[in-house]
């Protein structure tokens, strides 16, 4: 199958690991964090910038590629990565996120979930199995099991019958996915409540998947919350696979993410700031599209080597998205996933040298002090 995670290293200051994560198309050197590729695409960028950067492996959304073009074309293409012409690794999510985040369109129950397509309205039907299909179609690396995502706050029944449910689907997922070039992961889910997430991960390191991720954060909790949640299942979770902390990717996440032995984060986040204007620097976030950056005609972060910090001004960038020109939003993009790419090797610089705390301190200092 060519799946393999290895660890290289654990750190001495606190939970944080390198590792080695090998797909059938590349090897992936953890903590990694994943760029959002939501259809095909992550959006303002080529795969060419990707590569430039350095990513080895991105997202796909297995609801909004199953609604368009449809995994009919993309496996007649020969699967998601020559459809998009890609060839480091892929992992598509199951589109559980999408039934919370679509709640208004759906209807869940055992068999699955009932929705509206956000796009024509037509009625669609999602099950474990027919999303294990999708998911096999599209060919990606990494497959994500279907699961229940809870919105913040959940009362503690509701939570639990989705933990429950999940659970369910879990070994329903299982039981379907038959993939040589695929693996599957499952998802811990639980809310905020803790008998629920130490329940949820070991009832499903009980099916023994090649990986898992804890799903259901950063959905509203505050971050201290979402904190504790980590200290209290990672732990569970087996040292000899990947841990895959979904949709979460600010600096700080990052940061306290690894310490705490996550190894793969993900997040729209970098992307879609960018888009509306905002820049992660080393000082922290600036709004490009504001009045006092008319006449500045420095780099957008002087301590970046981007190629857009090399280029161009903030006077530039912001006239750019003051005119409505698209060159704004790939240049920032671009300038984000370069940032979140240089945190990540700041992260397993510190790892490697055991001077994580050093650098993290080092690196907030700086982020905080704007």
């Amino acid at each position: 199958m060519g799946f393999e995670f290895r660890v290289t290293k654990r750190s001495q200051e606190n939970q944080g690991r390198l590792g080695v994560l090998t797909t059938f198309h590349n090897e992936i050197e953890t903590p990694v964090f994943m760029p959002v590729g939501t259809q095909g695409t992550v959006k303002a960028m080529t795969v060419r910038d990707l590569n430039e950067i350095g990513f080895k492996i991105i997202l796909g959304n297995t609801y909004h590629l199953y609604l368009r073009p449809g995994v009919d074309i993309i496996s007649e293409a020969g699967g998601i990565h020559r459809f998009m012409n890609w060839n480091g690794s892929v992992l598509t999510d199951s589109g559980g996120f999408q039934v919370f985040s679509l709640a208004k369109l759906n209807k869940i129950t055992e068999d699955g979930v009932s929705f509206k397509s956000h796009i024509d309205g037509s009625a669609i039907f999602f099950s474990p199995e027919k999303v294990m299909e999708i998911e096999m179609g599209l060919g990606a690396d990494i497959a994500m099991a279907f699961d229940v995502c809870s919105p913040y706050p959940s009362d503690y029944q509701t939570a639990k019958e989705a933990m429950e449910r999940t659970t369910r689907w879990a070994e329903r997922c299982l039981k379907a996915h038959r993939h040589d070039r695929q693996v599957l992961f499952g998802i811990v889910q639980g809310v905020t409540y803790r008998d629920l997430r130490e329940a949820s991960a070991r009832q499903l390191l009980a099916m023994n998947f090649p990986g898992y991720a804890i799903g259901g954060l950063s959905v509203g909790e505050p971050k201290p919350l979402m904190y504790e949640v980590l200290d209290y299942t990672v732990p569970i979770l087996p040292e000899s696979k990947p841990r895959y902390l979904m949709g979460v990717g600010s600096p700080d996440a990052l940061w306290e993410g690894v310490e705490r032995g996550i190894d793969m984060f993900d997040c729209v986040f970098p992307t879609r700031i960018a888009r509306n204007g905002t820049a992660l620097t080393s000082m922290g976030r600036i709004i490009i599209r504001d009045a006092k950056y008319a006449r500045d005609l420095t780099p957008l972060d002087p301590n970046c080597g981007c190629q857009v910090c090399s280029s161009y001004t903030r006077a530039y960038l912001r006239h750019l998205f003051k005119a409505g020109e698209i060159l704004g939003a790939h240049l920032v993009t671009y300038h984000n996933l370069y940032f979140l790419m240089d945190v990540m090797n700041q992260i397993k610089e510190g790892l490697k040298t055991d001077t994580y705390q050093e650098r993290k301190a080092e690196f907030f200092k700086r982020y905080n002090g704007n």
